[in-house]
């Protein structure tokens, strides 16, 4: 280095240690810059001198794998090879000194028995694959026979370190499974495998869980009348169970996986009025007949279905006779009048106001919403005894067939008073399920279904530790 250029950079040094240089050295004068007295320059030259005798340590590729991977002995990184050809980095990990096996089932020592060699995929190393390779040991254990022993990077069963595992359920949360094999370059068995295995995990963490509030509903599994059971913890929407088809026997299942202290935990049940339904929670719950409560808005969508049937059939009448006043009005009946724009209650009020029968039937169903607001049950059974009267003394078939049902299950919709649950929760995890259906572009396995809606929906631990 030029001796001149090397004192102009470390004259403003020495400014910092006190006494600036009168002034900067011109090219071609003398090195040593005025107004430097000896010791200012000692000073400069010691903290140059400490600045640069600073020895680097270099890291070796596998003292680098070692970190990164986060071994620890008696794992440790026994090479690293560059697969240029195959954009791979192979890890080999071995074992240093011997060690004493153990049973990864109980847990106890065991003599050794042979190894074998396996391999993992990890998370990429500049976009170049990363593979795993290890000879592991197996054992034989005296209760459980031949048995492997476990490798802190990976879960049993796997072939994927749990890094990896981690970065494949990120992207499954907001993907579909062949979109996520795509951009990790997987198989879609290899991606199913780990979603698999995710809710595996999740569902034996939460095994002793306990659940109050529970939301039983059903959703189609495809066109035709094949669904599956869903329950849900009200609580905090995490979906619990999902069951074939939705009989008695479906329910049944989930109540059975309860201890008999969770059965007695839990508070009440909002389903709609099915009746396997009823008989699997009736047989399974304590005091079933105080928890399981009508979800009403079931049963304003019974009611809605009564009004549009007695606005067919009389749009139907009213057609012949050349009189189009109920043409298009579908969807005036149904909606909510909180919602209902300015300009479409004005129109509204005169066909509500009408002696259309479909008005009649429209204000028997607004009258019972009444029904929920009570917080007595006397008031309510008094009221409901009034609006009976009315919607049977009505002449409106559709109408007296849905008051003869809520009638028969009265007891089980005023435990709504008690418990004010509704599956509204559950239509929402209803609405994610169609995503799901959507994104994957349907399932043709109903096991396939059942895993994406505990993986999406069920709110598990879901991550590999």
């Amino acid at each position: 280095m030029n001796q001149g250029v090397f004192w102009g950079g470390l004259e403003w040094v020495a400014w910092g240690f006190g006494g600036r240089p009168e002034e900067r050295p011109q090219a071609g004068a003398s090195s040593e810059p005025r107004g430097y007295n000896p010791r200012q320059r000692r000073t400069v030259q010691r903290c140059v001198e400490k600045w640069f005798s600073v020895r680097w340590t270099p890291v070796h590729d596998k003292d680098l794998y070692q970190q990164i991977l986060g071994l620890r002995k008696p794992w440790v990184v026994e090479s690293v090879e560059l697969k240029r050809e195959k954009q791979e980095v192979i890890v080999d990990v071995g074992l240093e000194g011997p060690i004493v096996l153990g049973c990864p089932d109980c847990g106890k020592a065991m003599p050794g028995y042979d190894h074998r060699e396996c391999s993992w995929r990890h998370l990429d190393t500049c976009q170049f694959k990363t593979i795993l390779r290890a000879k592991v040991p197996r054992g034989t254990c005296p209760e459980h026979g031949v048995r492997q022993i476990r490798v802190p990077w990976a879960e049993k069963g796997s072939q994927f370190t749990a890094l990896f595992e981690r970065l494949a359920i990120d992207w499954l949360k907001e993907a579909a499974q062949s979109a996520v094999a795509r951009q990790l370059e997987i198989s879609w068995s290899e991606a199913h495998g780990i979603m698999t295995r995710a809710v595996e995990r999740g569902l034996a963490q939460r095994k002793l869980e306990a659940v109050h509030l529970l939301g039983v509903d059903e959703k189609a599994f495809r066109k035709g009348h094949d669904y599956v059971s869903v329950v849900c913890n009200l609580e905090d929407g995490a979906v619990q169970y999902v069951g074939d088809d939705r009989k008695k026997e479906t329910l049944a299942e989930f109540y059975n996986q309860l201890t008999p202290q969770q059965l007695e935990e839990v508070y009440a049940v909002a389903m709609d009025m099915w009746a396997p339904y009823i008989e699997a929670t009736r047989e399974q719950l304590p005091e079933a007949d105080e928890k399981i409560v009508f979800d009403k808005f079931h049963i304003v969508k019974h009611l809605s279905d009564a009004v549009d049937k007695v606005r067919r059939q009389e749009n139907k009448i009213l057609r012949k006779e050349g009189d189009d006043t109920l043409v298009g009005t579908k969807y005036q009946w149904l909606v909510n009048p909180a919602n209902r724009a300015p300009e479409q209650r004005a129109a509204f009020n005169e066909l509500k106001s009408s002696n259309l029968k479909t008005a009649r039937a429209w204000a028997l169903k607004e009258t019972l919403m009444d029904l929920w607001s009570y917080t007595y049950e006397g008031s309510a059974r008094k009221f409901f005894r009034r609006w009976f009267a009315w919607a049977t003394r009505s002449r409106l078939k559709p109408i007296k067939s849905v008051a003869q049902m809520i009638k028969s299950h009265l007891g089980h919709v005023l435990n709504y008073l008690r418990h004010p649950i509704t599956n509204a929760m559950a239509e929402g995890i209803n609405a994610k399920i169609q995503w799901i259906i959507h994104t994957a572009r349907g399932f043709r396995n109903k096991g396939n279904f059942k895993t994406a809606i505990l993986f999406h929906c069920g709110k598990l631990q879901l991550y590999p530790h």
